[in-house]
């Protein structure tokens, strides 16, 4: 351990970051928890308080320093945000589930603000990925690994030997003259009141064409209906194997945190 800690605590320093709180903003709720880096488990239950409206930046970094302040943690945790949006280097670009006030704030800065903690900000399906990839259903993967999130729509996240690709929004690739998750989601399966071969038939093409851009090593399939992979699975026939998430709705609140612990080291050692 060096000089370089942000408390008196002595239960470590940034540069020695084995607990980071995750962060979930979703439209209709705001989960977080603290997270054991070591094991990708939740180091204390998690909570839950229902997003504000109008959902506002300020409104909703209020809501996360409320959550962070429910437990007692050293200054130097750092905090991983999952965002239901795009993100350039922390800045909102475009916003569907929350106020339209969103667009253009610097995320992470909004958070440090509020909190005086250190703070990354990531779109909520990478950071689910990423979550799967170091502590879920790719963990042992080598190369390239897509996670696909198959719910309202199609979330995705790409991640090469380790690093994550940021923004891929491989739901929207157009397929067949279709914006893909409007034939492909889960949400599509509800509403065109397929069955599961039916939905699976969509579901090969989708991952086809995916499978043909990318050549990954390993699909993970997450989203609520992964619960049901037994049904639609096996139906797949693709060159990658598909395997269904481990993390569930935990994903996006581990992975956000633990990228955040991450930026905490290395922002340690640029100061070391």
């Amino acid at each position: 351990m060096n000089a370089h800690t942000h408390s008196k605590d002595r239960s470590g320093s940034a540069d020695d970051v084995r607990l980071a709180f995750g962060i979930d903003i979703g439209g209709s709720g705001i989960k977080g928890a603290p997270v054991d880096l070591d094991t990708g488990e939740f180091a204390d239950e998690r909570h839950r308080i229902p997003t504000p409206q109008p959902s506002t930046p300020h409104a909703v970094a209020q809501v996360i320093a409320q959550l962070v302040d429910e437990y007692d943690l050293p200054t130097h945790v750092p905090i991983g945000v999952a965002f239901p949006a795009p993100l350039q280097h922390g800045v909102v670009r475009s916003i569907a589930n929350l106020d339209s006030s969103w667009t253009g704030v610097d995320l992470p800065a909004l958070v440090a603000r509020e909190t005086g903690r250190h703070v990354v900000a990531v779109n909520d399906a990478d950071a689910a990925g990423v979550g799967e990839v170091r502590y879920g259903a790719a963990r042992e993967a080598e190369g390239v690994v897509l996670v696909a999130t198959l719910g309202t729509g199609i979330g995705s996240a790409v991640v090469v030997e380790g690093h994550l690709l940021p923004n891929t929004e491989l739901g929207h690739l157009e397929i067949d003259g279709h914006d893909a998750e409007t034939r492909a989601s889960d949400a599509a399966k509800d509403r065109d009141d397929l069955d599961w071969e039916q939905w699976a038939e969509r579901l090969q093409r989708y991952f086809g064409v995916v499978e043909d851009l990318l050549s990954p090593d390993l699909i993970v399939v997450g989203g609520g209906v992964s619960k049901k992979h037994d049904k639609f699975l096996p139906l797949l026939h693709l060159r990658a194997p598909i395997v269904p998430a481990q993390l569930r709705n935990a994903a996006g609140i581990v992975g956000a945190a633990s990228l955040a612990a991450d930026d905490a080291r290395r922002a340690a050692q640029d100061k070391a």
